[in-house]
């Protein structure tokens, strides 16, 4: 089920089903630990005798933000009970302290007492075992806590705080299913204290005038002590809570807005999709440095783990969009977690976690009794392009200084000598980790790679390097075009494999990363052999059914649902590979019309999304429902990368125009 409303500041994410359930808490880092395990949070309502969980189907909910923030605003009404609730979630966004505001509304034209329950099923640290939950007397409120993982929850009904409904007891033990069961006849039992594999339920208590509206507040707050969460809890209750929740939504406008940029040239519907998804883009990133390529635990019910990890390519990519947007901390943050955790020979490894401890993975470290570097190739050469991208756009000399060794030089020194008897990088592991060898994608990125490091290596004096590295780059150029290009189907090959007679075994499977190829400056967009594989690519990866979108490669397997029709339904439709053909028609386009081709691919990302504008991995071919994981880091990414890049191709063209029409065909190129 995707993660509809993530809200977070980068220590503390809180993300929520789209039955406005809470399924994540991650806290100190995003990513690390999930104390929830992605069990259900339950939220319930009890009204003149009537109870009901908000999934029952009696709920109307609408979950979305408030415009250009990150703040909720979910509207949920019960016709029958005649209640309308209007809730606004939001992380704090300098304190790790989450905060529900709800406003009851009165349907039926008469008093009542609304009584809303929240309740917590704790697996700290990853774990039911060893919870403690207990009343606080001198905070007037529930704690919980397991080691160095403390959380204190209270509430406020507009005239006093602190909590006087709750119940703590144990569950999944001797038949207890939790202390959410002992919410539905509207009232708690508050035991003081419970251990073990536990839960707790709280509630307050809001008088509603007739067709009038009651208000309250309920918060966690967070901490590595309980001196911690009482000093968080003591700032809530002088500041108070509803300010904390407006300065919190002022933050994130600021935020999102405070670069000048003129979005006029594109429709009101992408402009807002823009500023949602450099939002969401930042509920998964930790504060630390570590780009997450996703929080939505319910993958772990397909392969036993997880997308909280931070994979340099995905990172890089998210960088870059983050460079574009004008987010500078933030891209330095990931730079310098990226000098943290390279390899002192100049590579990445797989995957690591939100601290840089080197993460779960897939790749072996030896292949037919032979050993083999466990690497993605690409993802060393992305970030290296990457860290280029943002110089060029912040001049930051200072900040690239100490990087200059540890992430340029030593990166670029491996991979122009990691390359085989045809000129070609080794063979290593795919954009999407699932088929060994000489990739395309790759050849492109560390063409890219090479060209940044002599750009960088020219800027610090070393023109010995700068040579070295720009002849690599051509060589590899080269070497793509004899040993990549197939002249019998007119498209590069997805991936080259050595064969014991020194020659390659192509794979012409269509393959959505090809636009690799003008990407990163590898080739001209409008280089013939660039258009016609891209033409060939999008005409056989196109999902032919009412959802459409391109699909990752022909016969994706991965979540597949058509394994019949493939000529029809190729794969599931990806955002990332439906949105690169968007990038190549903006890359290439010499006039405002070739630019607006673009345009019904930003369309078709955005109608896919859901109301709160998350977008997933993939979508079913057929009902159009989120596949895989949501919302995906990659897809917010990849959105605001071609957003600036139409923008930025449109300031082009528009000058060119203004001067005479001269050169505007010299206008493609590098995103």
């Amino acid at each position: 089920m995707p993660r509809t409303i993530p809200v977070g500041n980068g220590d503390l994410l809180i993300t929520f089903d789209s039955a406005y359930r809470v399924r994540d808490m991650y806290y100190p880092n995003v990513g690390r630990f999930n104390h929830t395990e992605g069990t259900v949070q339950r939220f319930g309502v009890w009204a003149d005798g009537r109870f009901a969980w908000i999934e029952d189907g009696g709920w109307d909910r609408e979950l979305r933000y408030r415009p250009d923030t990150m703040v909720t605003e979910v509207r949920l009404v019960h016709r029958e009970m005649g209640l309308e609730l209007v809730c606004s979630d939001a992380v704090d966004f300098n304190e790790p302290v989450w905060f529900r505001s709800i406003q009851a509304h009165d349907l039926s034209g008469r008093t009542r007492e609304v009584r809303v329950f929240m309740h917590f099923d704790p697996c700290l640290r990853g774990s039911p075992v060893g919870n403690t939950a207990n009343y606080d007397p001198n905070t007037r409120s529930v704690v919980l806590y397991k080691e160095d993982s403390y959380f204190l929850f209270n509430c406020w009904d507009g005239g006093r705080s602190g909590i006087e409904h709750w119940a703590i007891g144990s569950k999944r033990i001797g038949g207890a299913e939790g202390t959410w069961r002992d919410a539905e006849d509207g009232v708690l039992g508050r035991n003081a204290i419970s251990q073990g594999s536990i839960d707790l339920t709280f509630a307050t208590h809001i008088q509603v005038p007739p067709n009038g509206v009651g208000r309250a507040v309920m918060w966690m707050a967070s901490g590595a002590t309980y001196n911690d969460v009482k000093r968080r809890n003591a700032l809530v209750l002088e500041t108070g809570p509803e300010r904390m929740i407006s300065r919190t939504e002022a933050y994130w406008r600021l935020w999102a807005r405070k670069e000048p940029i003129d979005l006029s040239p594109l429709p009101e519907q992408v402009r807002d999709a823009y500023y949602r998804s450099q939002l969401i883009l930042r509920t998964q990133i930790d504060n630390g440095g570590a780009i997450l390529a996703a929080n939505d635990s319910d993958i772990t019910m397909m392969g036993g783990d997880h997308y909280s990890y931070c994979w340099p390519r995905d990172g890089a990519l998210v960088a870059y969009a983050l460079t574009l947007a004008g987010q500078s901390e933030l891209s330095r943050a990931f730079f310098r977690f990226c000098g943290r955790v390279i390899e002192p020979e100049g590579y990445f490894l797989h995957k690591y976690t939100p601290t840089g401890d080197m993460a779960s993975s897939w790749h072996p470290w030896m292949l037919e009794e032979q050993r083999v570097l466990p690497i993605q190739q690409d993802e060393t050469a992305l970030m290296l392009w990457s860290l280029r991208r943002h110089f060029e756009q912040f001049r930051d000399v200072e900040f690239i200084k100490p990087l200059y060794d540890g992430l340029v030089t030593r990166p670029a020194s491996w991979m122009l000598a990691y390359v085989d008897h045809h000129g070609l990088p080794k063979p290593s592991w795919d954009i999407w980790e699932e088929r060994r060898g000489i990739h395309t994608f790759t050849v492109a990125s560390v063409i890219a790679a090479l060209e940044a490091a002599s750009a960088f290596a020219s800027d610090f004096g070393e023109p010995d390097r700068a040579v070295a590295y720009k002849e690599g780059a051509d060589r590899l150029r080269g070497a793509m075009r004899r040993h990549l290009w197939n002249p019998e189907h007119r498209r590069f090959a997805r991936m080259a494999t050595p064969l014991p007679d020194g020659t390659y075994r192509l794979d012409m499977t269509p393959d959505s990363a090809n636009f690799a190829l003008f990407a990163m400056g590898a080739f001209a967009p409008d280089d013939p052999k660039v258009e016609q594989d891209m033409l060939s690519t999008r005409q056989a990866l196109w999902v032919k059914t009412g959802i459409g979108g391109i699909a990752r490669y022909q016969r994706d397997y991965f979540h597949q649902v058509e394994r019949e029709r493939i000529s029809e339904v190729p794969g599931n439709p990806w955002v990332i590979c439906t949105l690169w053909h968007a990038q190549w028609l903006i890359a290439r386009a010499k006039s405002v019309e070739d630019l607006k081709n673009a345009m019904p691919y930003l369309d078709w990302a955005i109608e896919r999304s859901d109301l709160s504008g998350v977008m997933a991995e993939q979508y079913h071919p057929y009902t159009g429902e989120p596949l895989g994981v949501a919302p995906l880091t990659w897809s917010h990414a990849t959105f605001v990368i071609v957003v600036m890049e139409y923008l930025r191709k449109h300031r082009q063209i528009m000058a060119t125009r203004k001067a005479g029409g001269v050169g505007e065909g010299a206008l493609g190129g590098a995103i």
